[in-house]
């Protein structure tokens, strides 16, 4: 095929290569990151930071727990110090639900705000981003926005309001993606919306905000950034992707690993080797927090733009079919398995699976993790990452696997019908997989030791 005969209407097709494909894979990847201000103390500037942008009326969320603790005090102390006028909204729910995301929204658009301030991790994070898209088109019904196929996934052409985003966890990184998630109650599934419109203007990262987290949270948010690290190195690179899209507005958030997200992802990954231990065993170690609390948004500009794969597609039906389990250190009122948890039980077993089409890669990981690879044979790769994994997770005293948060085989056929919606994230996987090898996996992480 000669490009230049190529009808220049088409963008993606101008780009095939000297030979014919058969596949429309893209040809480009793009960077799409939040502002990111780094530093102790630095929450005293939001006041500052409204001011500068004109901003008249301010939506604060959060949740009713932090509501009460110092992050949001310091968030107050300089809305006020500024003269800020502004409204909290603290009924933000911990793994939000399609109608906690609703009441919201509601609120958002009763309120007329023309910024928004959230003081949380990524549930609340997540739920101020999607208060803001809504509020910015009103006339727009809840799945117009939700990925497909449970949505409708449609493109985010409105402009939105300033969102300042003060992540009180080191875990999602969401004040650096255009990613918000949410458990839909009634198909017992999460799912989300992924637009780069509706990432943070602004994250504000304050590592003080980290020194009061109990031991078990600081544990599954750094879960979180080790999966969010090694799931978006070992993802479908970019040029593997399909399809290509016809115009860049249709480019998903998650397009599969690329040289840039590479870059934070390892760098992501080497904090998380030095630092996570530390960070849950000594809650007075200022060093590993601060350092954990970088490595969340570093973790997050690697999978916020390459995507996340099998750990995090399993996760949802883990987190959306949860019965009883209640974890320790959270003040919650319903059942939830944290995130990071959800996506960290199947770790061992999804990286043994991927392993085979990128080795390298797997056993670069395993080895900024601990391994010693010298005498490693590369068909070994996901094996040597898998018992790193285990090991890892055994020295932190993780729960013993999907079993000891109350799953058994009975279970796998619900947790596989709710990984299937998760094409948007499974479909990175650098392995395809059928509905046996999702069987298959959840199985081998029923127990991990």
């Amino acid at each position: 095929v000669d490009a230049n005969q190529i009808s220049k209407d088409d963008p993606c097709r101008c780009f095939i290569p000297e030979r014919a494909t058969l596949r429309n894979t893209d040809y480009a990847f793009e960077m799409a990151v939040s502002n990111i201000r780094y530093g102790e103390g630095v929450t005293k500037e939001i006041g500052m930071d409204l001011q500068n942008l004109g901003a008249k009326r301010v939506c604060l969320m959060t949740d009713r727990n932090l509501s009460q603790l110092p992050p949001v005090d310091a968030v107050l102390n300089s809305l006020s110090k500024s003269g800020i006028n502004f409204q909290m909204y603290d009924n933000v729910r911990v793994e939000p639900t399609d109608q906690s995301f609703l009441d919201a929204i509601e609120f958002a658009k009763k309120g007329e705000f023309d910024a928004y301030v959230a003081v949380g991790g990524g549930s609340v994070i997540d739920t101020c981003k999607a208060a803001n898209l809504y509020a910015s088109s009103p006339t727009s019904d809840f799945l117009d926005y939700v990925n497909a196929p449970l949505g409708k996934g449609k493109a985010v052409t409105v402009p939105l309001k300033p969102l300042i985003a003060v992540p009180t966890t080191a875990g999602t990184g969401s004040e650096t993606t255009g990613v918000a998630i949410f458990d839909f109650k009634e198909l017992k599934v999460k799912t989300g919306i992924a637009s780069r419109a509706i990432k943070p203007t602004l994250g504000i990262i304050d590592p003080l905000h980290t020194l009061s987290l109990p031991e078990r949270i600081v544990a599954n948010s750094g879960f979180d950034v080790l999966c969010h690290a090694l799931e978006s190195y070992t993802a479908l690179p970019y040029k593997m992707r399909s399809p290509c899209p016809s115009n860049p507005i249709s480019r998903p958030a998650y397009q599969g690993s690329n040289p840039i997200s590479d870059v934070w992802a390892l760098h992501a990954l080497r904090i998380v080797a030095k630092y996570l231990k530390r960070a849950i065993r000594n809650p007075e170690d200022r060093e590993a927090r601060a350092n954990m609390h970088l490595a969340s948004a570093f973790a997050g500009i690697g999978f916020g733009n390459a995507g996340v794969h099998l750990c995090h597609g399993m996760s949802y039906p883990i987190s959306g079919l949860v019965k009883t389990y209640k974890p320790k250190d959270y003040n919650v009122d319903h059942s939830l398995v944290p995130h990071g948890l959800s996506v960290v039980l199947t770790s061992p077993a999804v990286f043994a699976f991927t392993a085979q089409v990128n080795p390298e890669r797997h056993l670069e990981a395993a080895e900024i993790l601990g391994a010693d690879i010298r005498t490693a044979r590369i068909k070994d790769a996901g094996l040597i990452l898998a018992d790193t994994l285990r090991k890892f997770l055994f020295d932190l005293n993780v729960d013993d696997g999907l079993a000891a948060i109350g799953y058994s085989k009975a279970d796998i056929p619900a947790l596989v019908k709710g990984t299937l919606p998760q094409e948007r994230v499974t479909k990175l996987s650098p392995r395809p997989q059928t509905e046996e090898d999702l069987s298959a996996l959840f199985e081998a992480s029923m127990k991990l030791y």
